[in-house]
């Protein structure tokens, strides 16, 4: 069937594509472009999501529904920077490979369409659905721009649209907003789930630099319950993208909430990040566990990531019980530069799907993620690395073949100097990644590692404290030609970051540091590319 949406869209990829399809020779697998090139420009990510063209940022409504996890997200379909927003749309069966789908909200009369949630309404609290079941909801933020110029302050405001057909169609609800603007610039990104125990819909909503709770009972009429904010965490910048859930605690088995709140500015490393809360929550508002609050006082903070790439992550909705994973996603810039990287089609990628899981250790709460299991769909040959000591620089691995990579590394702590690793390309770039005993930190350098021309904010050396006991240094890596996600000690510390180098990187060296480095064990898995051959099989 003819889709209007459907051939727009396809027409402009293939115009912007095609000066990369006659001044390319090869990708990274040495085939020729001509029969692949389908998703495969150069930078382009291989095994992490991106659009098929132009602006991408926040992921939105995610929610798992009949078979297939939806993924929607921020998206402008007329530029690589970004403009009237609408929701982009994809879906998959694994969390890994995924159907670029039509875009599925527009904006409208009463604005851009800015971020939110998507949940499956089963009991149709809201009475949208049709033929005896409940519909799939987007709650979302209406941004008006043209009051936004007139100078008011009530130009965001909450509405919703919902779908009776597995989310390909999306029909705006006619009595929107649903929540308007009680006089707030900053009144946004609404995450709506469920809440049993008194069987209503709770929101969590972004507010300047804080958190507003409200709930509803039939998705349309909206009541204010609580706030949460004023005093805690990190207030460098605006607070956007909040997401609240219960948890196991897994080393006690009794359940907590997490609160996720993205802030920008005021990331650990600069610009964007996103820090956590863990407490309690009532139906009403959320309230800090008392000993988790000294570690979040004001202008202190606990984050998700450390690295300077992944922003706005928030959860998936109806996830089985049977599965019962707290399953995430970022978006893998920064907005310090994210309009400027050096990437012509298509701006920006999403991180690793992953699975966070909620612990208790030195007396204190703390959120680890890790890659989701699914990616082992991904993994070809695994070589093992030669554990010993090592006392000058050495080539661990090589992989010219077979760029994208996943790096599982242990080491004996150092007593004191630092793991240095360098992973590199025949250009002379590099990205530098390791862990420092004296100051008990990882870090990624990504000082030397391709193009930073394009912002004074992008290139040098970040960090994550990790003032934990370990006797081991720990660390899984995966690389993509354009990404680096590093998970450490089983997720405890976990760092992203992006970069762009002339050619991707294929070699893994230990580096000479002051003290030898014993590798108790360490293996590159290659892996392969997740999007087909070519453009025709996508649609």
């Amino acid at each position: 069937m003819f889709n209007p949406n459907t051939s727009l869209k396809r027409i402009i990829f293939l115009i912007n594509f095609l000066p990369f399809l006659f001044s390319c020779n090869a990708d990274q697998n040495g085939k020729n472009l001509k029969n692949d090139f389908y998703m495969n420009e150069k930078h382009r990510p291989q095994f992490h999501f991106s659009p098929e063209a132009h602006w991408m940022n926040d992921p939105n409504g995610m929610v798992f529904f009949e078979g297939e996890y939806h993924l929607f997200y921020q998206h402008y379909p007329d530029s690589t920077i970004w403009g009237p927003m609408h929701w982009g749309h994809a879906v998959s069966s694994d969390l890994i490979h995924w159907e670029h789908l039509p875009i599925a909200i527009y904006p409208d009369s009463l604005g851009y369409i800015f971020s939110g949630s998507a949940v499956y309404d089963e009991n149709n609290t809201s009475g949208l659905g049709a033929n005896g079941t409940g519909p799939l909801i987007a709650i979302f933020t209406h941004h008006d721009v043209n009051q936004e110029k007139a100078g008011s302050t009530t130009f965001q405001y909450q509405s919703m649209a919902f779908s009776n057909d597995k989310g390909r169609s999306w029909e705006k609800y006619e009595g929107n907003p649903v929540l308007p603007n009680p006089g707030i610039k900053n009144f946004r990104d609404p995450k709506v789930m469920w809440y049993e125990p008194e069987k209503k819909w709770i929101m969590t909503l972004a507010a300047d630099d804080r958190i507003k709770f409200y709930s509803s009972s039939d998705f349309k009429s909206w009541e204010e319950t609580g706030e949460f904010g004023a005093e805690h965490g990190g207030h460098g910048g605006v607070w956007e993208c909040p997401d609240l859930f219960p948890m196991p605690v897994e080393e006690t088995g009794e359940t907590k909430w997490v609160l996720l709140v993205s802030i920008n500015p005021g990331g650990p490393n600069g610009g964007s990040a996103a820090q956590y809360f863990v407490g309690d929550f009532d139906g009403k508002k959320f309230t800090l566990d008392v000993g988790f609050a000294p570690h979040v006082t004001l202008g202190n903070a606990k984050w998700v990531d450390h690295g300077k790439d992944n922003y706005a992550g928030v959860t998936w909705s109806n996830i089985s019980k049977e599965d019962g994973r707290r399953l995430f996603i970022g978006w893998m810039s920064n907005w310090l530069y994210a309009q400027v990287v050096p990437t012509e089609v298509w701006r920006s990628a999403n991180t690793l799907p992953r699975n966070l899981t909620l612990h208790y250790a030195a007396n204190q709460f703390e959120l680890r993620s890790n890659p989701v299991k699914e990616l082992v769909s991904l993994e070809g040959e695994i070589k093992k690395l030669e554990p010993g000591l090592y006392e000058g620089e050495k080539t661990l691995s090589a992989f010219a073949n077979h760029p994208l990579q996943k790096i599982a590394l242990k080491f004996k702590n150092p007593t004191s100097g630092s793991i240095v690793l360098r992973l590199s390309n025949s250009k002379n770039e590099y990205i530098d990644f390791g862990y420092n005993s004296d100051s008990t930190s990882y870090f990624v350098d990504r000082s030397k590692a391709g193009d930073s021309t394009f912002s004074n904010d992008f290139a040098g050396k970040h960090t994550a404290l990790a003032s934990y006991t370990k006797n081991e240094i720990d660390m899984l890596i995966y690389l993509d030609v354009s990404s680096l996600e590093l998970f450490a000690d089983s997720g405890r510390t976990v760092m992203t970051q992006i970069f762009f180098p002339s050619e991707p990187f294929n070699q893994l060296t230990i580096i000479e540091g002051s003290n030898s480095i014993e590798l108790i064990e360490g293996t590159t898995t290659d892996l392969t590319r997740i999007w087909p051959d070519k453009a025709d099989a996508a649609h």
